[in-house]
Order: structure tokens, then sequence, then C-alpha cells
């Protein structure tokens, strides 16, 4: 029953509760730091848990009251009867939603890269909106991001752009982002005025770390090269710039942002490691045939998944056929206008599939 999973979940906050309060569990950092995730994790069912019970508990006085002689207790019971009926309802799909089967890279940091694909220089531009887009997004969420690498395009934007995104639930909101992105307006680039077309990838991936996927020294080639630096500033007279590449596939990810060479390799290693542990889970996923937790779908660099319409000032999500004429507000980083839609509509999806089962 499902009241008796809360009340698993409500025994256990109790119980992390005291355990955060244990001297030992306290002086010991990694196993601090995962109680008081799960604290959190709990908290948010436990509270809405706790509201629903006590609305049950006080269902039997208020029916009393409903038939007291006196009409206006009668009737304010009656009321407030209503109301707890109604509240508890509430709360049951709300819950509903909370116990669903969670994504178990929902709580991690992001490696987000998004790419210039169709449309030359108007594409590198429009990755180059992107990247604002979600900069101004994550800084409204509290969020930090740390560029990794970049390809600036002559024109303006990138051709190519990796940078990750830190903070509380990243993967859960950005997890929809990837695909294809697709512009249509007048590029600065066009003489004639004329509407174009252009597509710019973005490719959203769990961080990796090493309990995951552990990179082989012996599977590793590094190298370092002088950084390149603005201004032929100091950075580029050292060899602190880092190239890490994966021998089996030839993969390699170089890192020249930090001027300490250690830093670098520690970069790279992160994003590669990334890299080729998304590779792996597509893999095994396509071969054993099955699918991610969400429903409405995300992952695929070619999936076009959302239009930019700047004469019409909208934006589509084709997934779920939901359009919003907001692209102004939206570019300007209120992405929750469009993310929001998906997230309902894939705990719609997740529940409807919970019921057939």
């Amino acid at each position: 029953m499902v009241k008796d999973r809360l009340d698993l979940m409500d025994k256990r906050y109790e119980e992390v509760n005291q355990l955060l309060s244990d001297p030992d569990v306290v002086s010991d950092v990694k196993r601090l730091t995962e109680l008081s995730k799960e604290q959190r994790q709990l908290e948010k069912v436990v509270t809405k848990y706790r509201e629903y019970k006590s609305l049950e508990e006080s269902i039997p006085e208020l029916k009393e009251m409903s038939h007291e002689s006196d009409p206006e207790i009668s009737e304010l019971a009656a009321a407030e009867l209503e109301e707890a009926h109604n509240k508890m309802g509430q709360l049951e799909e709300e819950l509903k939603v909370l116990l669903l089967p969670k994504d178990p890279n929902d709580d991690k940091d992001v490696i987000m890269e998004i790419r210039g694909a169709v449309g030359g220089d108007e594409a590198n531009i429009f990755a180059g909106d992107l990247f604002r887009m979600y900069s101004k997004y994550a800084e409204s969420k509290g969020w930090k991001i740390t560029v990794y690498d970049s390809m600036p395009s002559d024109m303006g934007g990138y051709s190519q752009i990796s940078f990750k995104v830190s903070g509380e639930s990243v993967y859960s909101t950005l997890k929809y982002e990837s695909g294809g992105h697709r512009v249509q307006r007048i590029p600065v680039t066009e003489a004639n005025g004329r509407i174009q077309t252009s597509i710019a990838t973005v490719l959203v991936m769990p961080e990796a770390q090493e309990i995951d996927f552990q990179l082989e020294e012996k599977d590793l080639r590094i190298d370092t090269f002088c950084s390149s630096g603005p201004g032929g500033q100091g950075v580029n007279t050292t060899y602190s710039a880092v190239r890490v590449t994966y021998i089996p596939t030839g993969e390699y990810v170089a890192c020249q942002i930090h001027r300490s060479q250690h830093e670098n390799k520690a970069t790279a290693m992160e994003l590669l490691r990334t890299r080729i542990y998304e590779r792996m889970v597509e893999a095994e996923a396509e071969k054993t045939g099955a699918t991610r937790q969400s429903l409405i779908g995300h992952g695929e660099r070619s999936e076009k998944i959302r239009t930019y319409n700047y004469p019409q000032n909208r934006v589509t999500d084709h997934r779920i056929g939901f359009s919003i004429n907001r692209l102004d507000a939206i570019i300007d980083g209120k992405l929750d206008l469009v993310i929001q839609e998906l997230i309902n509509e894939n705990q719609k999806r997740l529940l409807s599939a919970e019921s057939e089962n």
C-alpha cells in the first residue's frame, strides 16, 4: 500500500534527523553530505504526508460537529469538512507525483555542449544566444556555470562551447534541453532581409563521478601545450594547457581555462569521463531496448525539439505541442515558461503509465 510506504518514509525521515545530530556523522563529511541530501528528498514527501494525516484526523470531529443542533456551528463545521476533503484530494495528487520513480541522475550536476549545426555563421550566433539564455537561467536558479572549452565564431557566438552547470537538482531540470534547437529570424549577416532557418544542437549529460566510471591510466594519453591567453599575457608562456585522449576511441578533450596544469588536467578528465560514460549508457540502453525515465524523450542531437520564431515572438516545443508567444522573455533566461510545461507533461505520462501497470 502507498500509505505503508509513506509511513516508512516518515519513520526514516526521523531517523535521518537524529543521525544528522550524531557527532560521528557530523565529523564524516561524506556521510553528512549523503544524509543531508536524503533528508531534503524525504522532507518534501513527509511534510505533505503529515499535512494529509492531520486533515484525516480532523475529519471525525468535523463530521460530528456538522450535525450539531446549533446551526451556526453545524454550518461552519460542514464548510471546514468540505475544505478538508478538497485539500486532502489535492495532497493525494501531489504525493502521487512525489512518489513517481526518480531518474537516478536527477540530483547530478550537468555538462552541456552547444554547437552551431546548420546555417553557418547564423547557427554559431544562435549557439551564443542559447549559451546566454542558459547562463541567465542558471543565475536565476542560483546555479554556477563553469566554461570548459569554447570555439568562438568570427561573426559572434560559438561554433562549439562546453560548460558545467552545478547546483541543486540541475539534471532534473535541464535534461529536457538535449536536441536540435531551430531559430527562424532575419540574420545580421543577411543583406536582403530574408528570414533564415538555422539550427544549433544542445547536449546535456549528467556529470559522471569516478564511482560511475573510472578512466584507466593505461587508456589515456596526456599531452601538454601552451595556453593561448588573451592579449599575449603570461598564460601562453607555460605548458599549462592539457589534452587528454582516450586511446580506445581516439576521443580527446583539451582544457586551458586554468593557469595550473594540474587543474586543467582534472577538468579535462571530468569532461572526458562524462562524455564516455554517456555513450556507454546510451549504447547499453540501445542493446537492451531500455528507455530513459522520461517519456518525453531527450538525448539525441538529431531530434528537433524546439523552434524559436523571432518574427512572431513564439517558442514552440514540438515534443508536447506547446507554443508560447514569450520568446523575448525565454531567450532572456525565463526558461521555466517552457521547462515547467515539459515537467508537468512528463509527470502526467508517468502517472498514466503507473495507473496502467
